[in-house]
């Protein structure tokens, strides 16, 4: 356990969904919040994908997407779905051929757009392909894809064009006694994505893929997602997540992280608690927390860091916090551990020891949770 406590006012109850695995991450039910994105290597290029997605998982993906157009990429697929340390999902589009060689490479899902996929026949042989080979799949609906009679009838992409492709490609699911799916209804925009994400989750108990798609660069795309997402997290909707940045994919895993550990439903690595910085400052904390950020990368532990430049707010954030610097004083501030005065140390040495009482803590948190384990 961190030192920062869980209030009851923070709880958030989630949706209650079916649970379905994609391959040994479940999703759905009461599983943690799985975090997903997607490579962007030449997917024919095994070695390359592998070294993507080996990244990925070690920024904490649980799951990743692979692109799979044409049967080059499907050949492929094998060998990466054989060596990856997580979960391969397949993306399929207009091909249905793809997501049967795709299910017969090994492919732990098979992400399908119900406005591409083609007849109804069709996605029924990708149902029988899933079924021989254990995958589950994921009904993707886009809004710049709904099928041509969708749009006809609404006029344009709208919540209940978007609801009504998810749930006419649901029955069909259904119909073929396949169970074993999750569904998305993304849109680039934050109030069409949000509004069709709450009546799809009151419409079905099918475990839900959040996203705003196609969000933009790192910095606009993270705000846009923290927003669409984080409003629906925060009303309890959601089993797995990809942010979707013109971005390293990597750094789709660490936003989609930042976001569910802001809402208290993930825990990974340190949280660091930080000031804006004014002219109170005792020290640069904007390059320090940038030091710390990097030195810390490696710390997967749950745990809590304060770094606030003066005394006017320091000592209350560290009382919260597992590791805690406080400045203020003639280049020295005060060092907190489990929220209590440790000691004092010069602004000179600071990251070096924050560093080291980080790892410290965090083999401390480790060792306590072994022990748990052991004792039940």
């Amino acid at each position: 356990m961190t030192h920062n406590p869980i209030r009851p006012w923070r709880n958030i109850t989630r949706r209650k969904s079916r649970r379905i695995m994609v391959g040994n991450v479940p999703v759905g039910g009461d599983a943690p919040i799985s975090v997903q994105t997607m490579t962007n290597t030449d997917g024919t290029d095994a070695a390359a994908t592998l070294a993507q997605i080996e990244a990925c998982a070690e920024a904490g993906a649980d799951i990743v997407r692979v692109s799979a157009p044409d049967q080059d990429t499907t050949r492929a697929l094998r060998e990466i779905c054989r060596e990856s340390p997580v979960p391969i999902v397949a993306d399929i589009h207009f091909h249905y051929k793809r997501a049967i060689e795709a299910a017969e490479a090994g492919a732990a899902c098979l992400r399908i757009n119900p406005g591409n996929i083609g007849s109804q026949e069709r996605v029924r042989e990708v149902i029988r392909a899933a079924k021989d080979h254990g995958c589950s799949i994921r009904i993707g609906v886009n809004a710049g894809s709904l099928e041509r009679h969708l749009l006809e009838k609404y006029a344009e992409p709208c919540p209940d064009a978007m609801v009504e492709s998810g749930l006419d490609h649901i029955r069909i699911l259904q119909d073929n006694d396949f169970h074993e799916f999750k569904i998305s209804v993304k849109a680039s925009d934050v109030f069409l994505a949000a509004a069709a994400y709450q009546s799809l989750a009151e419409a079905t108990d099918a475990p839900i893929h959040l996203g705003i798609t196609e969000a933009g660069g790192l910095m606009t795309g993270t705000i846009k997602s923290a927003i669409g997402m984080g409003n629906l997290l925060w009303m309890g909707i959601g089993d797995t997540l990809r942010v979707s940045l013109s971005a390293d994919p990597v750094e789709e895993v660490r936003v989609g992280y930042e976001i569910l550990k802001s809402l208290g439903l993930r825990h990974r690595g340190v949280n660091i608690i930080s000031c804006p910085s004014c002219a109170r400052q005792g020290f640069d904390v904007i390059k320090t927390v940038e030091t710390l950020e990097e030195r810390l990368a490696h710390i997967k532990t749950p745990m809590s860091l304060s770094i606030i430049g003066c005394v006017v707010n320091g000592p209350g954030e560290a009382l919260m916090t597992d590791v805690g610097f406080t400045g203020g004083g003639a280049g020295s501030g005060m060092v907190y551990l489990a929220g209590k005065q440790s000691h004092k140390l010069s602004n000179e040495a600071m990251v070096d020891h924050i560093v080291e009482q980080v790892e410290k803590r965090a083999a401390e948190i480790e060792a306590a949770s072994a022990a748990e384990k052991a004792a039940e």
